[in-house]
């Protein structure tokens, strides 16, 4: 199965979608991987999922990336008397310690480690942001005074966002610890990690994972901006986590710090994904929204690797009408006229590394000569991200001896993975690469198709080799 598009689409499974038939239905609409959310998951379900992709896999005979997203420490308040309360505007309300449980005055925070945190002036948001409160004391140990600023109802366990404090808690949590071990046992492709802060919340998780996953950082928090260098440096992918970013900074700021984390992940050539709300209409409705296909479509004009859906695919009445509305979408953004010229714009000069002069050289080449597609012979994916950062005109096929790192690579942007045995010389390279283009339909007989590969074969990160070749009648070089 070829995609007519170089954009990825990520779904996520839930009860609409989690069985094999399911899955069937949402990859063969467009579905290119699979997102299980650990914040509504067990580690039995995460196996039970993962088995289902793998055999929808076998049936297709394509590779489908499986990816875990960890919940991450989700803060949230206490519980209430009466199960909830009505905050005022310019009420004193208190966040302490104690567990009992809260009152019109008062509530619960289990976390002492954020009280501790706290200071004056920082601002508190509650219910994913509907209620506003700022710190007006915290000299009292074990508890905080604030004052509402925008009030309304309030229930027990509701979410808590801290846009102004950097909060001393660890990116994993002890159910972040087992569900990612989980992860790494049922051999997923992609773990994202929620609520980062700093490089070194990913630096605990790749201790954990040494290179058997990739290690995506979800950018929800207004700390991860500020670390963006250092936390693009460290991660393997990027995601614009467009929910709690929204709560914890101003709407009106999103679209461009969105911008921002993009070209910061198309400058490492590493993935990036926009999430969050794209097809929200679709939860409850065939159609989506103007305004949404609009912002799907900006996403892809920026050349994102990917886009996801959330609950529209994992528990929403149209799962797979809305895979499919985003794939039109994509394919039609990707024929739109100006498309080409917009991606060329945002073209990033090449790093100062052999890798990076073979690949633009590779582009370049591809497109004067008109080539038939990039054909990247990788054993650990490190050439076929570089030749996907030139964003080429033509499609590009990576070859991979390893199944883990075709998985992989579906993520990619414009990447038609496919897995075969590894040549055993650059001859055997070349003839397979035209017999591989061939039959999975990327060039006819008498096109030319560019390889780019590592010599000597099997070497990781090593791309230093660029040749052109012909495609015989029969597929052979």
């Amino acid at each position: 199965m070829r995609r007519q598009r170089r954009v990825k689409i990520i779904a996520t499974l839930g009860p609409a979608s989690n069985d094999e038939a399911a899955i069937e239905r949402l990859f063969t609409a467009g579905a290119d991987v699979f997102r299980i959310n650990m914040s509504h998951s067990t580690p039995e379900q995460l196996r039970d999922s993962v088995r289902m992709i793998r055999a929808v896999e076998r049936s297709h005979g394509r590779p489908i990336a499986a990816l875990v997203d960890l919940q991450g420490p989700k803060l949230r308040i206490g519980t209430f008397e009466s199960g909830g309360i009505v905050l005022e505007k310019g009420a004193t309300f208190v966040l302490d310690s104690d567990p009992a449980p809260g009152n019109a005055e008062r509530v619960h925070v289990p976390h002492p480690e954020i009280i501790i945190g706290l200071e004056q002036g920082h601002r508190v948001l509650l219910d994913d942001g509907r209620i506003r409160l700022v710190i007006v004391d915290s000299s009292l140990p074990g508890r905080v005074v604030t004052k509402v600023e925008v009030g309304g109802k309030l229930s027990n366990r509701k979410g808590l966002n801290l846009p102004d404090t950097v909060i001393p808690l660890p990116a994993l949590t002890p159910k972040d610890y087992t569900d990612l071990e989980a992860a790494i046992d049922a051999e997923v492709d992609w773990v994202a990690l929620s609520f980062i802060q700093r490089p070194e919340d990913i630096a605990a998780a790749k201790k954990i994972t040494r290179g058997r996953a990739g290690v995506m950082a979800k950018i929800e928090k207004p700390q991860a901006v500020g670390w963006m260098a250092d936390i693009t440096e460290a991660a393997d992918a990027l995601m614009v986590a467009r929910g709690d970013l929204g709560v914890e900074m101003p709407l009106e700021r999103l679209p461009g710090v969105q911008k921002q984390i993009v070209r910061a992940a198309r400058r490492a050539g590493k993935p990036v994904v926009v999430a969050t709300q794209m097809l929200e209409s679709m939860i409850v409705s065939p159609m989506p929204t103007r305004a949404e296909v609009s912002d799907v479509a900006t996403a892809i004009f920026e050349g994102v690797d990917a886009v996801m859906l959330s609950a529209e695919s994992a528990a929403g009445q149209y799962p797979v009408e809305a895979v499919g509305t985003m794939n039109r979408i994509a394919e039609a953004v990707e024929r739109d006229p100006t498309y080409l010229s917009v991606i060329h714009a945002q073209r990033n000069e090449p790093e100062r590394t052999g890798a990076d002069a073979i690949s633009v050289a590779a582009r370049q080449i591809a497109e004067t000569l008109d080539l038939s597609a990039v054909v990247s012979w990788t054993s650990s994916g490190a050439t076929a991200l570089r030749v996907a950062r030139e964003r080429p005109d033509m499609s590009i096929l990576s070859v991979s001896p390893l199944t883990e790192i075709g998985r992989r690579l579906a993520l990619v942007w414009g990447v038609h993975s496919v897995v075969g045995a590894d040549a055993h010389d650059q001859d055997d390279m070349v003839d397979r690469a035209c017999r591989i283009a061939f039959a999975e339909g990327f060039a006819r007989a008498g096109d030319r198709i560019i390889i780019v590969a590592g010599l000597p074969l099997g070497t990781p990160g090593a791309t230093n080799m660029v040749q052109i070749a012909f495609v015989g009648g029969d597929g052979n070089a």
